[in-house]
């Protein structure tokens, strides 16, 4: 064979080692050909997708044999371009946030020994091998906060870390075993201090055994953030499994195996559990953090469950009317087995609230409201207030607010909302291991993605290509320009590269009062699958009359059609054209209707119509308020009209680890709906309300049952809707924040708690349950056919105002 040109024999070798590092695996994701490109960066070159065993920029890359330290390697493949970390002052941070350097990386099948944190640049998706897991394993010199470190504190920062957690947003790990058992005592898998659109999922934690001597080891160490979501998870071993701390997060499918504590809560709004199996531990869940008088865990909500511990199911320090703040500690308890002789719940003193021994159906200690259905035992203290109301269906109810402690009749289940089991039904996002790449047509064989040109027709003929041939529809990495409506066929599975766009522009989005879907999921009436993963949804300058997902499919089995880790982001990022350059916030100037109409997001980000069904597990709805590409990082005002709108008649819709935040009119909206399940939901109010109020600058739509406000007397009453119950029967809420920060961007008003009236509407509507519900801001926390009910002065939690339960059933 004659001597190749170097440049050639280079590329050769470099094809024949790719070739080499990815064949050790079928996994589809290893060995897709990549086509994605980010449309609004500055390098085409960038590599989006990157393989941990490859080398670049000259540093070589991880071997994965269990013998060499490939730290280095791994950080590398990680940071290599010009990504957005790495903190470098103890005052501030170098990079807050950015959408255009976003990395997918990949691990192959080994065992890569890692013997200092690996840091996390913004947007990052660590994606190990789902057909063969790798293991990231600690060396014994290995003493760190996480393997893998999502918000790396900056050396002598004073407590500084390269994100501000709360918006530490856009990051999954996945598909990992992560082991300890040769590292420091006190050592830590994965510092996840971490926001929206974020995800654990598919990860084994193994460390020491807790019989170890000064054993401090913790599997997900989590301090702080606003999250968020976690599914699939195994611990073993270790002292506290999981130490846990945010605003609020969703957990489900964890699995506890003989650690001293399974999940130690050192501070929450509110959280909740679902599918969750302790055996071995000491203590189940502990939620003794900051004692009786000051409690620091708002409020848990644990579901479908099982503990079997040798010590106490669930600890907890409080006490009706004597520990404080006075609704910390709040705690729901559905359907859990208490295995064992062990106390099921007691104090941090050891006084048994609820024996071993037992399957609890329901349990809850908190503020309760109810109307009708639930017995109170005899002897528990009254806040002394009542309400009485009455609707157009329904006899006069009081409405009294009472303190409890206590086991309550279970609440009936929906057959259509629940698994063979009894349980919620719950499905994790698909990652397709059972396919191989040849499964799957890329969206770039068909469409430019590069945020110019028109895909309309290209993305239709894509999805339609692969519903003809029985393949995965993939979207690699870019901007898909859509000028029109895309109609999305059925038993269509979809899936993207980190988060590609699908991006609403044009006069057919251009008229509010002609709103027209980007995306139609299905004909109404149609029945089948369709499967959305890993995409972005976004709007290209003003289009108001955009409704982003139009959901008409009803799923032919159980969490057949649905959408995982799929996001809408509106305004505030490259190729918008709603930035801080064009829509900054100006709160000492009235807001005209030019500047409303040229900042206008979409009409509507989901709709769920009448037939369908849904099934949708962290999603986020983010009408951005503040930038996260341009420099300036300034907050920004933008006007979306509504979030999420559910209007299936019969059900069943599953919301798993949902937020919507910043929109119009409302962020939830249950209207003619029956058999919806939330758990948990969060919301915060737009901002800038108060300048202009709810009224503007949509027009109030009776054909989408928008709320009018024509109730309102009071100036911090139209604002946007946390949560809207209309005309609706069998809605079960488990674990609701819904916040207002601002009055026209001035927080001085959380001072009084009057940012908002009313935060929760509910209207004409029963068999309603919502527990564990905590808000910020809002003077009363539900208005009931049009009353001001559930004042926040009787409701105080530690930052939140908290109720254990709002229950609105026929007696």
């Amino acid at each position: 064979m004659p001597k190749l040109p170097k440049i050639l024999s280079l590329t050769l070798q470099l094809l024949f080692y790719c070739t080499l590092v990815t064949a050790q695996s079928s996994y589809w994701l290893a060995n897709i050909q990549r086509q994605g490109v980010v449309a609004f960066g500055n390098d085409s070159s960038y590599p989006v997708f990157r393989n941990v065993k490859q080398s670049y920029g000259g540093v070589p890359g991880a071997v994965g044999d269990g013998v060499t330290d490939d730290t280095a390697a791994i950080q590398n493949a990680i940071a290599y371009g010009f990504r957005c970390g790495g903190g470098d002052s103890a005052a501030g941070r170098y990079c807050e946030s950015s959408t255009t350097f976003p990395a997918l990386v990949y691990v192959p099948p080994g065992t890569y020994k890692v013997s200092r944190p690996i840091a996390m640049w913004y947007n990052t998706q660590m994606v190990g091998d789902a057909v063969s897991l790798p293991v990231l394993k600690a060396t014994s010199a290995y003493n760190g906060i996480g393997l893998l470190d999502a918000d790396p504190y900056i050396p002598n920062g004073y407590g500084n870390t390269w994100f501000q957690n709360q918006n530490n947003f856009y990051r999954q790990v996945r598909n990992f075993v992560i082991d300890l058992t040769d590292a420091a005592n006190s050592a830590a898998g994965i510092h996840w201090q971490v926001a929206q659109a974020t995800s654990l999922q598919n990860i084994k934690f193994v460390m020491k055994p807790k019989t170890v001597t000064g054993n401090k080891q913790q599997g997900v160490f989590m301090e702080n953030g606003s999250g968020g979501f976690m599914t699939d998870l195994v611990f073993i071993g270790g002292d506290r499994q999981m130490f846990l701390g945010n605003q609020q997060f969703t957990t489900r499918n964890l699995t506890f195996i003989d650690g001293n504590t399974a999940i130690y809560m050192n501070f929450n709004w509110l959280w909740t559990f679902h599918g969750v199996t302790i055996t071995g531990a000491s203590i189940g869940i502990d939620m003794s953090s900051g004692g009786f008088d000051k409690q620091a865990v708002g409020s848990i909500v644990l579901l479908d469950s099982s503990i079997s511990v040798s010590g106490t199911g669930i600890v907890t320090p409080y006490v009706p009317d004597f520990s404080s703040p006075q609704t910390a500690g709040t705690l729901v308890v559905e359907n859990v087995q208490f295995v064992g002789t062990a106390p099921a719940i007691a104090t941090t003193g050891g006084r048994v609230i609820l024996a071993g021994g037992q399957t609890v159906a329901s349990f809850a200690q908190g503020n309760a409201w109810t109307t009708a259905g639930q017995a109170i035992t005899p002897g528990t203290a009254f806040n002394e207030t009542t309400c009485t109301y009455s609707n157009t269906t329904d006899s006069t109810y009081t409405a009294q607010e009472v303190t409890i402690q206590q086991q309550l009749a279970p609440i009936p289940r929906p057959s259509n909302l629940v698994s063979s089991s009894g349980a919620y039904f719950a499905r994790s996002k698909p990652q397709y291991e059972q396919y191989d790449a040849s499964s799957f047509l890329r969206a770039k064989t068909y469409a430019a993605g590069d945020g110019l040109t028109d895909d309309t027709a290209a993305v239709q003929n894509f999805l339609n290509a692969a519903a003809q041939a029985g393949k995965i529809a993939y979207f690699d990495h870019g901007a898909y320009i859509i000028s029109n409506t895309i109609q999305v066929p059925i038993n269509l599975k979809i899936t993207g590269e980190i988060f590609p766009i699908v991006m609403a522009t044009g006069p057919n989005f251009g008229d509010q009062n002609n709103p027209r879907p980007l995306f139609r999921v299905g004909n109404p009436g149609e029945s089948g699958t369709v499967e959305i993963s890993e995409l972005v949804f976004e709007t290209k300058g003003p289009t108001p009359g955009a409704i982003l997902v139009e959901w008409n499919i009803k799923a032919t089995s159980p969490g057949a059609a649905g959408m995982w880790d799929s996001h809408w982001r509106i305004g505030g990022t490259a190729g918008t054209e709603l930035q801080s350059d064009r829509c900054a916030k100006n709160p000492s100037v009235t807001a005209s209707q030019a500047t409303m109409e040229a900042c206008s997001g979409a009409f509507l980000m989901l709709h769920v119509t009448e037939q369908a069904d849904f099934y949708g597990e962290n999603i986020w709805g983010w009408t951005s308020d503040h930038e996260l590409d341009l420099k300036d990082h300034g907050q920004i005002n933008i006007y979306t009209g509504r979030g999420f709108l559910i209007e299936s008649k019969n059900g069943p819709v599953w919301l798993w680890g949902t937020s919507a935040e910043h929109n119009v009119l409302y962020d939830y909206q249950i209207s003619h709906a029956s058999n919806v399940f939330m758990g948990l939901i969060q919301h915060e109010t737009a901002y800038f309300q108060g300048n202009p109020t709810a009224l503007s600058p949509y027009t109030i739509q009776s054909a989408y049952t928008d709320p009018a406000f024509k109730e309102c007397t009071q100036f911090n009453c139209p604002r946007t809707w946390g949560l809207r119950v209309v005309d609706s029967t069998n809605v079960f809420t488990y674990g609701a924040g819904l916040y207002n920060f601002f009055e026209n961007w001035d927080s001085s008003c959380l001072n009084t708690e009057t940012c908002q009236e009313k935060t929760i509407d509910i209207m004409n509507s029963t068999d309603v349950y919502l527990w564990a519900v905590s808000t910020k801001g809002s003077s009363y926390l539900i208005s009931y056919e049009g009353n001001a009910i559930v004042p926040q002065a009787s409701n105080k939690n530690a930052f939140c105002e908290t109720i254990v339960l709002f229950e609105q059933a026929i007696a």
